[in-house]
């Protein structure tokens, strides 16, 4: 018998009022209560075909996971949830769930899908709050040595991924990360607002249970090459998921004047080096009164809702296309103009103005169009003659699109990459065409998801465990797992 739907919508998630928010880098989403969570999971209709683990790239039993809150066994969802997946509390925070998992939701065919985003981060926040252990992290878990070494380049949300599940399986991983501080993106990239450090720090601790080893400030390319940690450290398998941090400027007069940045650096600034917590931490970055961001995905919504934060004014989101087109979460966007952002639509900037010190002053735009799709699916802005306009501004932030830095390929010749610097790898295993050396996450595929390169760290960990078992000594080759030419 089906069950009764009895709550057509998802249970509100509790917020922040937008008035105390704009001046707090505090978290703008408090998180379910036990009560508000139970309720929400027995929404779930427990179909049989279960689509929603179809949509999760890191294979979690979701099912099962919103049973176990529904009935109260949060210690169960925790222990289902972790099983699958290192950085719950992160990804309950910042995976677009709407697109993966609730977008196959079967109650979502003619209701709201069950909030499973929401979920797991509230079983994560439970187990945090009650010091749960981790079962699967367990010593009692843990295999058997393998006497083999796998080195992981980056620690962002692949690298971890992949390290995690390697070092369950017994091998010896040490990750090298370039920063001073592991987590990638996680760490640098994505405000306090919206995923506390404390947290993050908190789930790649997990890490050291299993005995990973990570080394920060080492910056691979420059301290050791890929053949040097091969042929040198000694490692027999190599991962990398360094991301891809390299800033794209648009070609338009004044993006070298005083006060531009790419969103790269004006969220590292904030994030990494801690100028939100002026005076404690006096990192340079300008606090502008009449800020302007440029791009419409959810790196240019973390800009523009950290420019506020940090005292502007006025801070405006300047995307070319319109509100439909904007690839941001919809509830990043909501948030955005409740906290006072001003979104400007279908214009584009075509120069920057600076004055006698060269520090920009104004910005000028052009309005646009919106024409035929483009290859993104994306209807194609196109400008109208006629229709330029000035901005006031003092600090301009470009959130345009990243791509992958060349420091790794170009101390590695025989590593192939495609014409836009991306590593060439298999996207069921990671494996590339130079032997023992995996990749993904967004070194691979340009800037995407968290989950995503979840996914991608645990399909190469599989690979990389497979390849390592097919080496007959330390340093010969399984020819077979590597990608064709």
């Amino acid at each position: 018998m089906a069950k009764k739907i009895t709550q057509k919508v998802k249970t509100p998630m509790p917020l922040v009022d937008p008035d105390v928010r704009r001046h707090s880098f505090g978290e703008v989403a408090t998180g379910y209560s036990v009560e508000l969570a139970r309720q929400e999971a027995s929404r779930c209709i427990e179909c049989k075909n279960m689509p929603c683990v179809a949509g999760c790239p890191v294979e979690i039993d979701i099912p099962t996971f919103v049973r176990q809150v529904a009935s109260g066994d949060f210690d169960g969802a925790f222990q289902t949830l972790s099983a699958k997946n290192l950085l719950p509390a992160v990804c309950g925070r910042v995976c677009p769930q709407e697109d993966q998992c609730e977008k196959l939701c079967t109650l979502g065919v003619r209701f709201e899908p069950v909030a499973i985003g929401r979920l797991e981060r509230f079983v994560a926040d439970y187990a945090s709050a009650c010091h749960l252990p981790v079962t699967c992290l367990s010593p009692t878990s843990h295999v058997t040595g393998t006497g083999r070494k796998v080195a992981i380049v980056g620690s962002g949300p692949a690298g971890l991924t992949a390290a995690a599940d390697l070092a369950k399986l017994g091998h010896s991983v040490t990750i090298f990360e370039a920063l001073h501080k592991p987590g990638g993106v996680l760490m640098y990239g994505i405000p306090e607002f919206r995923l506390p450090k404390t947290i993050v720090e908190s789930e790649i601790d997990k890490l050291t249970g299993l005995g990973v080893d990570i080394k920060t400030n080492h910056v691979i390319g420059r301290m050791f090459t890929i053949d040097e940690l091969f042929n040198e450290l000694g490692f027999d398998a190599l991962f990398i998921g360094t991301g891809a941090g390299l800033p794209h400027f648009p070609s338009i007069p004044g993006v070298n004047l005083i006060g531009v940045y790419s969103a790269n650096e004006y969220l590292t600034r904030s994030n990494l080096m801690k100028a939100y917590r002026f005076p404690e931490h006096d990192t340079p970055i300008v606090r502008g009164k009449n800020v302007a961001v440029i791009g419409g995905g959810n790196t240019a919504m973390d800009s523009v809702r950290t420019a506020l934060r940090l005292g502007a004014e006025h801070a405006y989101l300047i995307y070319r296309r319109s509100r439909d087109e904007m690839p941001a979460r919809a509830e990043e966007v909501e948030h955005a103009e409740e906290e006072g952002v001003e979104i400007v639509l279908l214009a584009a900037p075509t120069e920057l103005l600076g004055n006698e010190k060269s520090r920009v002053r104004a910005m000028r735009c052009v309005r646009m169009a919106l024409g035929e799709p483009d290859a993104s699916g994306r209807r194609s802005p196109v400008p109208i003659a006629g229709s330029e306009f000035e901005l006031e501004v003092d600090t301009v932030v470009f959130a345009v699109g990243q791509g992958a830095n060349p420091l790794i390929r170009s101390t590695t010749p025989d590593l192939p990459v495609t014409k836009w610097g991306y590593i060439v790898a298999d996207p069921a295993t990671g494996a590339t065409q130079k032997p023992g050396v995996f990749a993904g996450g967004d070194i691979v595929t340009g800037g995407a998801t968290v989950i995503s390169a979840m996914g991608a760290g645990r399909r190469a960990a599989r690979a990389i465990d497979a390849y390592l078992h097919r080496l007959p000594a330390r340093g010969h080759v399984a020819a077979d797992v590597f990608i064709s030419t």
